[in-house]
């Protein structure tokens, strides 16, 4: 790698609560991602398909920033020397994967065990590969020495999330059947911050978030091809093609969201930038229900008071502490 391009190449540092600011405005695209899917979803009959469409959107608008940015085309010019100096492990532009197996864990778990149950297991799989990967120092990243108040944190972000989706677990009622189906939202949970770390490492060499959410839709659109290619020769779509264009804007959401987790785990860590998406992700479901509320969509003291300890948990994982080991770099 030239010197040159290695000079350009300086990622923005963030103060903590600067941050923080920005991952929970990144995690309120989320819920709209959610909300624009789940139209397209319903629409088409069939969410898998609406998934790939998802996918297939955001590579397109993604490939174009990538193709017209001077950091972009600089970075890709560069990818084979990295590749062959093995810079990063060349598997690391397949973390999109990670987000292909979560919106198939989605499809597949949801209607046994329902969104509130899909959630709660899938944030308490964050949660801990959070705490994992920032302690290992896993993909290169910074090793950070777990503290109480972090630990802390993390329990009080998970009971958040409980009591925020409360009502619906109990609706929902207990089963058996549960049992081997939880295990997909929580191992996608799990997998996120590995995706996070790892998208986060090219981040660092490429200088700018493009090359790598590239590379996850790129990845994860294949992944989602597939499937769907093998559902549909099963069963056609059973849906039509929906002529409202606000329904295509999925993937653009997404990419906010991928982006901006590439540049803020370098700084952060997993878990602080995996909290401060998951506040964001509930402040900005609030927002959507009770500006644009949809049919089985309500805003409750349960929703209110649970994203509120959220916001606590997030502050209180993010208070400095006497035990916080010096970051070491590998």
């Amino acid at each position: 790698m030239s010197k040159s391009l290695e000079t350009k190449r300086r990622v923005t540092q963030f103060s903590t609560p600067v941050g923080l600011i920005a991952a929970v405005f990144a995690g309120m695209f989320a819920p709209a991602q959610g909300r624009v899917n789940g139209a397209l979803s319903t629409a088409l009959g069939d969410g898998m398909p609406a998934a790939l469409i998802s996918f297939v959107t955001g590579l397109v608008a993604v490939s174009l920033v990538l193709v017209l940015t001077r950091s972009g085309r600089e970075s890709m010019r560069e990818l084979p020397t990295m590749i062959r100096e093995k810079t990063f492990p060349w598997w690391y532009m397949l973390a999109g994967l990670i987000g292909a197996y979560y919106v198939l864990a989605q499809t597949i778990t949801v209607p046994i065990v329902g969104v509130a149950l899909f959630t709660v297991a899938n944030i308490a799989g964050r949660t801990v590969s959070g705490l994992l990967t920032d302690s290992t120092g896993f993909a290169g990243g910074d090793k950070r020495r777990i503290t109480f108040l972090q630990v802390l944190g993390s329990v009080l972000a998970i009971i958040g999330v409980i009591w925020a989706v409360w009502p619906s677990l109990i609706s929902h009622g207990a089963s058996t059947e549960w049992l081997l189906p939880i295990l997909f939202p929580i191992s996608a949970g799990f997998f996120f911050a590995f995706q996070q770390a790892m998208n986060g490492t090219q981040t660092k060499y490429y200088g700018t978030p493009i090359p790598a959410t590239f590379f996850n839709f790129a990845s994860g659109t294949v992944a989602l091809g597939v499937v769907v290619l093998i559902s549909t020769l099963v069963e056609p779509v059973p849906g039509h093609f929906p002529s409202e264009w606000w329904m295509y804007t999925g993937g653009l959401l997404g990419a906010v969201f991928i982006a901006a987790s590439a540049v803020l785990v370098r700084y952060m860590g997993t878990l602080l930038t995996g909290l401060g998406f998951l506040a964001g992700q509930l402040l900005g479901s609030i927002a959507l229900d009770l500006l644009v509320p949809v049919e089985g969509s309500s805003v409750t003291f349960y929703t209110i008071s649970g994203t509120f300890l959220t916001l606590v948990a997030v502050i209180v994982a993010s208070l400095p502490s006497k035990d916080r080991a010096t970051r070491q770099k590998r």
